[in-house]
């Protein structure tokens, strides 16, 4: 299985790039994690982004692939816990399917991307850089990873592990359910 991050943005601080790139280095082989950058879309004053953010929605969804799960990074998305999230990633795993991440530019994801998110993911209601967003996102996945390990990265309750394989956990990520 394999974890694509796809992100709005070609020329990140190095800060970014290091950052992102420490925690895809400790994925194992069998759950890589990979960032793919798309340029951002030309902005004007007159048009207010919408055509930029189309332009952007329209090169991520170029990137993702036909059997993928998706899951757009969006403030309208819901919350999960770390617990949850290793539960949602053992899932992932089981299922098989690649699952791609989208990481939308300055003014957020088009509509496009998320209608074609099966799940739609708030990380919290604050406002991140997006830059920001990929290092977030890369922590949390190995941080999920490193629970259904018993890794002792994650030093919180490690009743989510339980939940997670008890299947006694609530995710309602997923468009349809309800939270």
């Amino acid at each position: 299985m394999h974890l694509r991050l796809i992100a709005v943005g070609t020329r990140m601080p190095a800060w970014v790039t290091d950052g992102f790139a420490e925690y895809a280095r400790r994925f194992p082989k069998r759950l890589s994690l990979e960032l793919i950058e798309v340029p951002l879309g030309l902005r004007e004053k007159k048009d207010k982004s919408a055509r930029a953010i189309s332009e952007e929605s329209r090169r991520m969804l170029k990137a993702v692939r036909s059997g993928d799960l998706v899951v757009a990074l969006d403030q309208t998305g819901k919350t999960v816990s770390t617990e949850k999230l290793a539960g949602l990633l053992s899932d992932w795993q089981q299922d098989g399917r690649n699952v791609v991440f989208l990481i939308g530019g300055p003014d957020g994801l088009g509509c496009e991307c998320l209608d074609r998110a099966e799940i739609v993911w708030s990380l919290s209601p604050l406002t991140f850089p997006h830059a920001l967003v990929r290092i977030l996102v890369a922590e949390q996945l190995y941080r999920a990873w490193t629970i259904l390990q018993n890794h002792p990265y994650h030093r919180g309750c490690i009743s989510g592990k339980r939940e997670a394989a008890s299947g006694k956990r609530e995710v309602a990520l997923t468009r349809g359910q309800k939270k």
